[in-house]
């Protein structure tokens, strides 16, 4: 059976943080049928930033609602079928400016959105983004180096970007499935970077300390045009 395209869009000027962390951190937030994805025996957690452009939900543009930020905090995950390996991603939180967007990713996929006060900018060779909620005020901030090409296979790069299916945590026994395509992205070097994040007060206080830890690596992808398609339950 094909499966149905629910939302297209450009992902474009993807600002991508990388944790090393502990596996026991994630531990409640895996869902059931997967398990923790590694890279050369390590735990990662991304903070990603990048402009979702030209949004369409079943080909549909939404008003006022096609172009906007989103920030997410990620983790790895892979889920092993008799044919396939599966790589995803779990979100831990997803920020975005508008609460219609919020309202449909939370209804249709379950996932954890919330609507923050949001905005970016972008001049030659920089590029921040910035989201604030109450007293909150966060902001990543990054210089563009040189281009390091499409990241080569089984490298540290690789990992991060091609994990192609999104898995969701509905319930102690419910873990919703659906698959993301996008081509494999060019990277960017980040030459200068600064991160004022409160991770404890946006993500929860288990990830406070992140606040204060250097990341592994940072790096910009460029972005590409990609599509989500319709989810399913899983049956475990």
């Amino acid at each position: 059976m094909e499966m149905k395209k629910f939302l297209t869009a450009n992902w474009q000027d993807l600002v991508i943080t990388n944790y090393e962390v502990e596996p026991l951190l994630l531990a409640e937030f895996v869902p059931k049928g997967t398990v923790l994805d590694f890279h050369n025996g390590k735990c990662y957690a991304s903070l990603v930033a990048f402009m979702f452009l030209d949004t369409r939900v079943l080909q549909m543009p939404i008003p006022f609602h096609t172009n906007f930020e989103e920030v997410n905090l990620r983790f790895y995950v892979k889920r092993e079928t008799e044919n396939e390996i599966k790589r995803g991603v779990v979100f831990v939180k997803e920020i975005v400016p508008r609460r219609a967007i919020s309202l449909l990713a939370r209804t249709f996929y379950g996932e954890p959105y919330e609507t923050w006060q949001m905005n970016h900018t972008k001049a030659k060779g920089e590029l921040a983004y910035f989201w604030s909620k109450a007293s909150c005020q966060n902001s990543v901030a990054v210089e563009i180096g040189e281009n390091l090409g499409v990241p080569k296979e089984n490298s540290h790069g690789e990992f991060i970007t091609e994990h192609y299916w999104g898995y969701t945590k509905r319930g102690e026994n419910r873990t919703d499935e659906y698959k993301v395509e996008h081509p494999k992205w060019e990277l960017f070097e980040v030459s200068y970077a600064e991160i004022d994040v409160d991770f404890g007060f946006t993500y929860g206080k288990k990830f406070d300390f992140l606040s204060e830890t250097k990341p592994h690596s940072i790096f910009m992808a460029k972005g590409s045009p990609i599509a989500v398609y319709k989810g399913a339950k899983l049956l475990i």
